[in-house]
């Protein structure tokens, strides 16, 4: 047992380490200065106040450039601060489900996830910190800004320098960190993970569809991680566990700069995936983020499966999933911009169905309280009650679970779900990176435009299409559970027909400002038609009542979904 003693660093705050929905995220070399990681790390510590004495908390993230480096400053940092023990993932590596499932199951005060999820990475890339709390979600509010508060007066930081950890090799170190016991715990980054889903998911089932041991010609899939944190997961999964090819995943060694690859799993970053599946015939693919908690589902052919509607055919399929056979299910919940399919699968199945703001927190607190079993977000992201995070492979294990269960291809289900409740289209412009200024004026004068009582009963018009408008607001949400208010979440036009278009300022890039434009339309007969065609009219109202392309000044959209 190595003996160390911490000592007191003097420090001055900086400006902006204000956590968003999903954690602190800047440019890596914003982390690089000095004294700011440690700020922000100290920052997080203190606001849990006298908990910290004896507890346990989970560290890992996705592999990004900084992460080791970091890794060992909180190593140094916690044991200073009191913890008595840290659990790690092996190199550093932890997926942001996993480590949700490792602070459920040790029961941990929580865990520090260093992720900036979907963004670039590298030494010109980003980085991110986020603090989950001891439910395994990410933390509310509340937690965020203490730890914000803190930040904007901190004036030193307690560090162990001397203690030494080998976070490559698993194995427990113990210290002894001014005079208290500090145990280190690296651990094999996709058992606990992989456990759970064992309990989850027919394995036996899948594998069957996967290796034709089943009488039929087996599936062929095609996994692309990304270079990102799933790759471990999705091999440990996909092949050693269901008898998948090797071949069968692809980009799966996590890399610093995720190979020069964008690690955001849609159309336009995971293009070579969908060639791949176009060309090469698989009937099932997939695609992860840089952190494992999002997922792209494709059909045979390069068949796209929307988020939305993804999580609406998952939720009308639960009866092919053993753990919500054996536990039931207890209400589905999207978030607000996410089309609307799935409500109409709550209204038939009598189910309860909450629409929160974007934010994988507000869906925990459903699910603490006992009134959430699965729920989703149209950025990718599916998930159930079996932790407090999305999680992407999950999400490919219940697709792959269906097919199993109603031998159908992707497409087959996905146009038989239409036949039954219609079809949602549903597209999401992202105009990233744009200059902050103009679009806060664009989203002030929509938020005029909400509040003015005469935008109701107004009529539209284009392409020979006429929407009125039945409800105009800024989306505000009261969290059955708490009573907790959030507001400001999005303008919304919501016209007579349910079509919707919603404006969102998206607070999970690094720099600029990202202008989210999503918009809706029902058909309840005509689901063949070309998507385009179904939207184009309320994509021209959309960006003429904003003037998008004139406060932003681009004239197309970085990136279509």
């Amino acid at each position: 047992m190595s003996r160390v003693t911490s000592t007191k660093v003097n420090t001055t705050p900086f400006e902006g380490q204000k956590p968003g929905t999903s954690g602190l995220r800047k440019k890596v070399k914003v982390f690089q200065q000095e004294h700011y990681t440690e700020n922000f790390i100290q920052s997080v510590l203190s606001a849990l106040g006298d908990r910290i004495d004896g507890c346990t908390l989970v560290v890992g993230g996705d592999g990004r450039y900084l992460v080791k480096e970091v890794v060992d400053i909180i190593v140094k940092m916690a044991g200073a601060n009191g913890v008595k023990r840290l659990i790690i993932g092996q190199h550093g590596v932890l997926s942001t489900p996993a480590v949700s499932c490792l602070i459920r199951k040790y029961q941990t005060m929580g865990g520090i996830i260093l992720t900036a999820s979907h963004n670039p990475g590298g030494p010109d890339g980003d980085f991110g910190i986020k603090f989950n709390c001891a439910n395994g979600g990410p933390a509310p509010e509340s937690v965020t800004t203490e730890i914000y508060n803190i930040s904007t007066k901190i004036s030193s930081y307690s560090i162990a320098s001397d203690i030494s950890c080998d976070i490559e090799t698993i194995g427990t170190t113990s210290h002894s960190v001014d005079g208290r016991l500090y145990i280190v715990d690296v651990v094999d980054s996709v058992d606990d993970h992989l456990h759970l889903l064992r309990q989850i998911f027919d394995f036996d089932a899948v594998r069957r569809l996967l290796t034709g041991s089943d009488g039929n010609e087996p599936l062929r899939i095609r996994i692309d991680c990304l270079n990102g944190v799933t790759g471990p997961y999705a091999r440990r999964v996909f092949c050693d566990e269901l008898g998948a090819p090797h071949e069968s995943v692809v980009h799966s060694q996590p890399l610093p700069d995720f190979g020069g690859i964008h690690p955001d799993p849609n159309l336009t970053y995971a293009k070579s995936l969908v060639d791949a599946v176009k060309q090469g015939g698989q009937g099932f693919g997939s695609a992860f983020d840089g952190d494992g908690d999002r997922n792209m589902i494709l059909g045979e052919g390069a068949f796209f499966v929307n988020p939305s509607d993804s999580l609406a055919v998952i939720a009308n399929n639960l009866d092919c999933i053993p753990y919500f056979k054996r536990l039931g299910v207890r209400g589905l919940a999207r978030s607000m911009p996410t089309g609307c399919a799935l409500d109409r699968v709550a209204a038939a199945k009598k189910l309860d169905l909450f629409e929160v703001p974007t934010g994988w927190k507000f869906f925990g607190n459903l699910m603490d309280a006992g009134r959430l079993s699965l729920c989703g977000e149209e950025s990718f992201g599916t998930g159930s009650n079996h932790i407090r995070e999305k999680d992407g492979i999950w999400a490919a294990l219940a697709w792959l679970s269906i097919i199993a269960q109603r031998q159908q291809s992707v497409q087959q289900i996905l146009e038989a779900h239409w036949d039954e409740y219609g079809r949602n289209f549903f597209t999401r412009y992202d105009y990233e990176n744009c200059e902050s200024g103009p679009c806060e004026k664009m989203y002030s004068e929509l938020d005029q435009l909400v509040s003015d009582s005469s935008t109701v009963g107004r009529e539209f018009s284009s392409g020979g299409k006429s929407y009125t408008v039945a409800k105009a607001d800024n989306f505000c949400y009261t969290d059955p559970v708490d009573q907790s208010v959030t507001k400001n979440q999005g303008i919304r036009l919501i016209f007579s027909d349910g079509s919707r278009v919603v404006f969102r300022l998206s607070g999970t890039g690094s720099s600029g400002a990202t202008v989210r434009l999503y918009v809706e339309s029902y058909e309840r007969e005509n689901t063949k038609v070309d998507p385009q065609v179904a939207l184009g009219p309320l994509l021209d109202i959309a960006l003429t009542v904003s003037k998008l392309r004139e406060h932003t000044g681009r004239q197309e959209p970085t990136v279509i979904t």
